[in-house]
């Protein structure tokens, strides 16, 4: 437990693209990840984490402890005027830091649909005490997250990065942070570069040294083909899940030298589905294929694994159901915190869980998602939808049985229930009436 009843430092590590049969925990054999399996040694990891199927939607959401539908603004933005966890935990008296990706401010370049421009929340405006960030403004200047990243520190853009990698610049900013407060309790955001696409080469890569990132080369264009149209190999997203799990590794290696690891709960989630062109392997015979920006399991079903020794039990597989507004709340409990007055929260803690107790685990999961156009033009209509463990019901009125069907190829119409499929269409749909503004 924590030490004197100070309250407990959180750090929350959210990977990029990376979905649940990646790691060697949930049964993938594809990839080497002794970290993040040793922590589900040590600790809990969940069987049933379940976010959104892109990283904006998921975000707002983990920041905010609430549904989409609430304040979903566009792809690659937050609301100005939000409150989120960056403010909450500063004003509780933490110690609070971000370093990793922002991208949620001025998400489109000129050329496209200039309405979007400077829109947002600039990470100034985030509530912080400290900021390490890639893509910290406009699109066009967002660079390399990777070798020669472009960083924004406090204000200021690195010019040593040359060489360096974007998710090592930003554990030794973390590092470097923990070690400035130990004797206070600190919140660390690490939402980390990898393993989003440009699949490139990392530290560990024999090319890395001969590499030379072309989203460098395209700083100030103006288009998307000028943007993004560098070509990338999918062959590199072994390198980068091992090498993100090593980061991650020296970040416990820090907590230890500190003496913080039991004072420390540590939350590993990723924010979606891994990549489509990638396909991985769990219990080495059944190929899953990533589902980023799909509704179904692939692009949802995420790993979840919580860490804080003499706290969580250890080797503990959780099967409760847990949504990404879950994640705020559950926050808020470890450390003894109370939202301000107002504050809208839809999500449901799980920190008795953590704690071996029942708690009160969720009959189902509400999605509000606004999938996007290709390459972050506007928004589309919002796709709904509710599951339990077993039933999942669009608003459409489309629903499937995901022991059966975990692919939802074989829709199941209410004219055609049965009395099981009519009582779980009966649970689940009064739901959808619920969620409005």
């Amino acid at each position: 437990m924590v030490q004197d009843n100070r309250k407990p430092n959180i750090i929350l590590i959210m990977s990029d693209d990376l979905g649940y049969e990646v790691i060697g925990a949930n049964g993938g054999t594809s990839y080497k990840t002794p970290v993040i399996d040793g922590m589900a040694d040590t600790g809990m990891r969940f069987a049933n984490a379940h976010v959104m199927p892109l990283c904006t939607p998921t975000r707002v959401s983990l920041m905010t402890g609430k549904y989409n539908f609430r304040n979903y603004l566009g792809f690659g933005l937050i609301k100005p005027d939000e409150v989120h966890f960056g403010h909450l935990m500063s004003e509780a008296g933490y110690k609070t830091c971000i370093s990793g990706k922002w991208q949620l401010y001025s998400y489109n370049p000129p050329d496209q649909f200039p309405e979007w421009r400077s829109k947002g929340q600039k990470i100034e405006d985030a509530g912080f005490d400290e900021f390490c960030v890639w893509h910290p403004h406009h699109t066009e200047e967002k660079g390399s997250r990777y070798k020669n990243p472009i960083i924004y520190q406090n204000g200021e853009f690195l010019d040593d990065t040359e060489g360096k990698y974007g998710d090592d610049v930003f554990a030794d900013y973390i590092l470097d942070f923990m070690d400035r407060n130990q004797d206070d309790p600190f919140f660390v955001y690490f939402p980390m570069a990898a393993t989003h696409r440009p699949l490139e080469p990392t530290p560990d890569s024999p090319e890395f040294a001969e590499f030379d990132p072309p989203s460098n080369r395209t700083l100030g264009g103006r288009t998307w083909d000028e943007l993004e149209g560098w070509p990338d190999d999918a062959k590199f997203y072994r390198d980068m899940v091992e090498y993100h799990d090593k980061v991650i590794g020296r970040l416990i290696a820090g907590l230890e030298r500190l003496g913080l690891r039991e004072d420390t709960l540590i939350i590993y989630v990723g924010d979606n589905g891994s990549p489509v062109e990638v396909c991985s392997t769990m219990h080495e015979h059944t190929e899953v294929c990533g589902g980023k920006g799909m509704t179904n399991d692939r692009g949802t079903h995420v790993p979840l694994v919580c860490e804080w020794p003499g706290t969580i039990p250890p080797s503990v597989v959780q099967t409760d159901l847990v949504d990404v507004s879950d994640f705020l709340p559950t926050m808020f409990e470890a450390a003894g915190l109370e939202f301000p007055d107002g504050y809208i929260i839809d999500g449901r803690s799980f920190y008795p869980q953590l704690t071996g107790e029942t708690g009160n685990p969720r009959d189902w999961m509400f999605f509000h998602f606004v999938p996007n156009n290709h390459r972050g033009t506007a928004p589309r209509d919002p796709i709904r939808f509710i599951r339990d463990h077993r039933w999942k019901l669009y608003e459409t009125g489309q629903m499937f049985d995901l022991t059966t069907d975990p692919e939802e190829e074989f829709a199941i119409f209410a004219a055609n229930d049965d009395g099981e499929q009519s009582e779980a269409r009966g649970k689940l749909e009064p739901v959808f009436g619920q969620m409005t503004v």
